[in-house]
């Protein structure tokens, strides 16, 4: 089953390919090698690494089936290239991911914090009785005053 982010239109489906190729250390390294140096041979890339230019390759052509880099034939070289849309996709999908967890875990302080004022204020003073409430008369026009205590359930914003 495929979600839609309303954010990229990049549904789970096309953006798991990519943060499963990005799983593997070897792999990320290299998407942030290619990202900071530009188009590299499989030789410059090989460099420098802990595993032979045969495992780069593999390693390689695992980010291409992902659609993260794109290999070109120049004479006897592959040039290796990221491909910037696919993670721009990947950053899409975090991002929306990212907002779903910001707003369930603002709702949730927002649920511990009245619970927190609620529980405080019944244990202020168990002894002592609640305040008398002042009833208008009937026919008099003024509004009813209101306890300062009164919680608004209007959810609010912390900057």
């Amino acid at each position: 089953m495929s979600r839609q982010s309303s954010a990229g239109r990049v549904t789970l489906a096309h953006a798991a390919p990519v943060f499963a190729a990005l799983g593997d250390e070897t792999r990320l390294g290299l998407v942030a090698r290619l990202c900071a140096e530009g188009p590299l041979s499989i030789v410059r890339l090989s460099d420098g690494m802990d595993v032979t230019r045969q495992a780069v390759t593999k390693h390689l052509h695992a980010l291409a089936d992902a659609g993260l880099v794109h290999g070109e034939r120049k004479g006897r070289e592959q040039i290796w290239r990221i491909e910037v849309r696919r993670l721009a996709d990947a950053q899409r999908w975090l991002d929306w991911i990212s907002t779903q967890w910001d707003e369930v875990l603002e709702s949730l302080r927002v649920v511990v914090e009245l619970d927190s004022r609620s529980r405080s204020s019944e244990s202020a003073s168990p002894s002592a009785p609640p305040p008398p409430v002042r009833r208008q008369r009937s026919g008099t026009s003024s509004a009813s005053p209101r306890s300062e205590n009164t919680t608004s359930c209007r959810h609010r914003r912390t900057a």
